[in-house]
């Protein structure tokens, strides 16, 4: 099979000499772990993407984006595109949604129990940055901020925006944003719709997965007083989503649009969400100020096809004093999430509870950081005819040091020691039989770094080596959740982002990563020594950009993964293994004035992918062309 490539080095051979460029970049501060550092000064590994890049990739979600442009590895889950997992730094396509942080504006998007956050309720067009520590975050963010902290934050400002766009398979969306700040008072407001038909037969009546999705919100902001601001704001979202269940290896070869033979049918899925959020900022003096957020979410998840409904209600708050001089930064606080699930024969509730601190010191080219975090998780479970409870005292704790070779280079070391508390759904077997809590899951990562930063080329390399305890996992053969006894992670991370002429610009990711079970005997079956399953030990990315005059871009990105164990082989020895992922895809802008047009194809070569579970247990994902065109007005 054909299997198209883009070689930067080509690239970069090709268009090196066509002249400098006016364009500009420049150091962006990270402003969303309690103390903003620059990312040259930043004592830890970061990709920080902005809304101009977001606009220019023409992703129709925030999923596509990530999977596109960073270092992240998205996929459906188990069909559902609106539900899709995340990984980064070896921790599995399965779980490593889990040793994740994600948040919007500062509010946790993870769960208590399985089911993976929903970035997907963000449109892309409010996004103004997001910003991805990795191996960092510990102290601030706590429970699950292993692998790295995702935070999203939405735009402000004046900025109105009307976009529509439809594709094949009677793909169509809208989205509209409204915002406006005057004197004192600001507001933003968006709506979005997005549909499809499908690209996958998914039952005997020819039926295709469709999706359907509508997310829209408001967030407000009012100065009483130049000292102080308060905040509010609210969401919701509703998504219905219609996808198919796995097939053979000889299915997904002869057509992986086709159902299957298995007849499993069809799954239906809706989810419905509203959010109330609020928060206070005051400023004591130049150097103090207290904030406070708080919000609140009530959702639901439906399986229709089974008559399956789990309704959730999680509370979150956080207060914080920060401190802020030119040598010396520190930021305090507590805050604490409450969640809770009635459903499926049971009610169960995941609590935290937690105070942290983190200080930073900066002197000439010397920047030190510290941070600790005790958190205590609290879960309680009951059903008609059993009761249980158990409470864990976990801590986090970090450290960083950063030393700036010269205006533009840098060099730092970061510790961080962090963990995760079970999920409520690892508490039961197969079939919803309470098994009894498993242990949180610790690690300890080290994570080396060097930054370069120019006018004409941004580049970021960090290598990191992660130990871990307990790390969590569900055995298949035995349909239990437990913990691996000993295991590590290593790898290396490379971003670039070239400059290389007015014309030419090429952004490229590469990550490489091994993930090893050191120790782990399980009822029989012993995985020491064994890959973790579902890690691809290469993860590259590259986007080459031309630009024939001021309106007009072309921009070509090639996405490739290698293959990796399935899914549930952690024993190495199934006769299938997860195919490498490819996909070429291909967009064109031309923007004038106060207008947009664009048009994009996803998979340009029909690329066949998928995600093996198990021997002939595959779902197919990526696996043919699809083309959206658009257009945007800005007022």
């Amino acid at each position: 099979m054909f299997r198209p490539t883009l070689s930067l080095v080509a690239c970069a051979t090709l268009v090196a000499s066509l002249g400098a460029n006016t364009l500009q970049l420049e150091p962006i501060t990270i402003t969303s772990n309690a103390i903003e550092s620059n990312e040259l000064q930043a004592p830890y590994a970061a990709e920080i993407y902005t809304a101009e890049d977001i606009k220019k990739s023409h992703a129709q979600n925030i999923y596509s984006f990530l999977n596109e442009n960073t270092s992240l590895v998205t996929s459906s889950g188990y069909g559902n595109s609106f539900s899709q997992k995340l990984d980064i730094h070896g921790y599995g396509i399965g779980d490593g949604y889990q040793n994740i942080v994600v948040t919007l504006n500062g509010r946790r998007l993870n769960n208590i129990d399985m089911t993976a956050q929903l970035l997907g309720s963000i449109p892309v067009n409010t996004i103004d940055r997001i910003e991805i520590l990795k191996g960092a975050g510990s102290a601030v963010y706590g429970d699950g901020a292993n692998a790295a902290v995702i935070n999203v934050i939405t735009k402000e400002g004046n900025h109105n925006e009307l976009g529509f766009y439809s594709g094949n398979y009677h793909t169509l969306g809208q989205s509209l944003y409204l915002s406006s700040s005057k004197d004192r008072f600001s507001y933003a407001l968006h709506l979005d719709h997005s549909d499809t038909d499908g690209v996958r037969v998914v039952d005997t009546n020819s039926n295709r997965d469709q999706q359907k999705s509508t997310d829209g919100g408001g967030e407000f902001s009012y100065r009483p007083t130049d000292k102080l601001e308060v905040r509010a704001g609210a969401q919701f979202t509703r998504n219905d989503s219609i996808y198919g269940r796995p097939m053979t290896l000889a299915e997904y070869k002869s057509n992986p649009a086709q159902e299957g033979s298995a007849g499993y049918g069809s799954t239906r899925q809706s989810f419905k969400s509203n959010v109330l959020n609020s928060g206070l900022i005051y400023t004591l003096n130049e150097n103090t100020s207290i904030e406070a957020t708080g919000s609140r979410e009530i959702k639901q998840l439906n399986y229709i096809t089974y008559g399956s409904i789990a309704n959730y209600r999680y509370d979150e708050f956080r207060t914080q004093i920060n401190y802020d001089s030119t040598q010396f930064k520190a930021a305090t606080g507590v805050n604490g999430t409450r969640g809770k699930r009635e459903g499926y024969g049971n009610e169960t509730s995941k609590d935290n509870n937690a105070l942290y601190g983190t200080i930073e010191y900066h002197a000439d080219k010397h920047t030190v950081s510290a941070g600790g975090r005790h958190e205590k998780v609290s879960y309680e479970y009951l059903a008609s005819s059993a009761a249980s409870s158990q409470n864990n005292s976990l801590n986090g704790y970090e450290a960083g040091y950063v030393y700036q070779l010269s205006p533009d280079q840098s060099v730092f070391a970061h510790y961080a020691h962090a963990y995760q508390a079970p999920d409520i759904d690892r508490f039961f077997n197969w079939g919803g039989t309470f098994n009894g809590f498993i242990q949180p899951m610790k690690s300890d990562t080290y994570t080396l770094g060097y930054n370069f930063i120019t006018p004409e080329n941004k580049l970021k390399i960090s290598t990191f080596y992660t130990n871990l305890d307990n790390e969590i996992y569900y055995h298949a053969a035995t349909y239990t959740n437990t913990n691996i006894d000993q295991s590590h992670k290593y790898g290396i991370d490379i971003f670039d982002q070239w400059l290389i002429s007015e014309r030419f610009n090429i952004t490229a990711n590469y990550n490489y990563v091994q993930a090893i079970i050191d120790h782990e005997q399980e009822s029989g079956d012993d995985y020491s020594g064994k890959k973790l399953p579902g890690v691809s030990k290469h993860n590259a990315k590259a986007t080459l950009s031309y630009l024939p005059n001021t309106h007009t871009t072309f921009s070509l990105t090639q996405l490739y993964r290698s293959s990796a164990y399935a899914q549930e082989d952690f024993s190495n020895s199934f006769s299938q293994k997860q195919d490498a992922y490819y996909s070429t895809n291909l967009s064109a802008t031309y923007a004038k004035d106060n207008y947009e047009i664009f048009a994009k194809i996803n998979n340009l070569f029909d690329q066949s992918n998928g995600i093996w579970i198990n021997n002939d247990e595959i779902y197919p994902v990526d696996f043919t062309a699809t083309f959206t065109a658009g257009l945007k007005f800005i007022f």
